[in-house]
């Protein structure tokens, strides 16, 4: 009953070069930071990324000598970033900075630009074996670049083809020894349906508990998706009670915490 609970070091031993990987990137409270930090020591190299968001960590942390946990510790990992909002010159507070152009005009980095709603269904035909679908989103735009297209009802549409991550890295407020997950907050976004997609599952979590102990109204993901569970330590910046400190040494209002990144109720508070 216990096989699927392991250590980040572990968990990683079976991502390798060239794998595709998913992850949910929308605010600390479901991100993988945990499971980002575990990939980058693995040190695999020509990965592609599907994310929703791709953005480095908000000011102030390198400050306070934390550790990076956002996706964008992988660049020197990655041969090509697919995801909906790159970078971070739209979001007033967290610097200006051109982290990404640099690499792509130079070829190091290919950046596939599409929307939210098309990763999400992409990452859906895959979680139930369909070859793809079509989209009016993106035509005649550098969006329908050497995609299939076709009229249906006089209408014309966009082939988008399937997600299927070789790796989702997934996160939950808690897991059963079974996998079975319960989510909190915006962590309810892509991280149910990247897991359903992705051929290896690997859940980072804040508490464990036995079988029988969640109520199965409240779980989200069956443990059939999850293949790895991995608890995050007490003492982590993504734990709660780190990020509830970290949130109000940088951003003094503690009340950005409920508003913004959904400090989970549960675990280590």
């Amino acid at each position: 009953m216990n096989d699927k609970i392991c250590s980040a070091a572990e968990a990683m031993a079976d991502v390798h070069d060239g794998d595709e990987v998913a992850a949910h990137v929308w605010g600390a409270s479901g991100t993988p930071g945990y499971l980002f930090r575990a990939l980058a020591d693995r040190g695999v190299k020509d990965l592609t990324l599907y994310c929703n968001n791709f953005l480095p960590s908000p000011p102030g942390l390198k400050e306070l000598g934390l550790p990076d946990s956002s996706a964008t510790i992988l660049l020197p990992q990655l041969k090509k970033v697919v995801t909906a909002f790159a970078g971070t010159r739209a979001i007033r507070g967290l610097g200006q900075e051109d982290f990404l152009g640099d690499r792509v005009k130079s070829g190091q980095l290919e950046l596939e630009s599409t929307t939210h709603g098309v990763f999400l269904e992409r990452l859906h035909a895959g979680a139930m074996g369909l070859g793809g679908f079509y989209s009016p989103i993106g035509l005649d735009t550098i969006v329908e670049k050497g995609k299939e297209k076709k009229v249906i009802d006089g209408k014309e549409y966009i082939l988008e083809r399937p997600i299927r991550p070789d790796v989702g890295l997934v996160k939950a407020d808690k897991a059963d020894k079974l996998g079975n997950l319960v989510y909190r907050g915006t962590a309810r976004g892509a991280n149910p349906i990247i897991a359903m997609a992705s051929k290896l599952t690997i859940v980072e979590v804040f508490e464990i508990v036995e079988v029988g102990e969640l109520d199965p109204e409240m779980v989200v993901t069956p443990g059939i998706y999850v293949d790895r569970i991995v608890r995050i330590p007490d003492e982590d910046l993504a734990s709660t009670k780190q990020k509830q400190e970290i949130l109000e040494k940088v951003f003094g209002d503690p009340g950005i915490r409920e508003l913004v990144f959904a400090a989970p109720k549960g675990g280590q508070e």
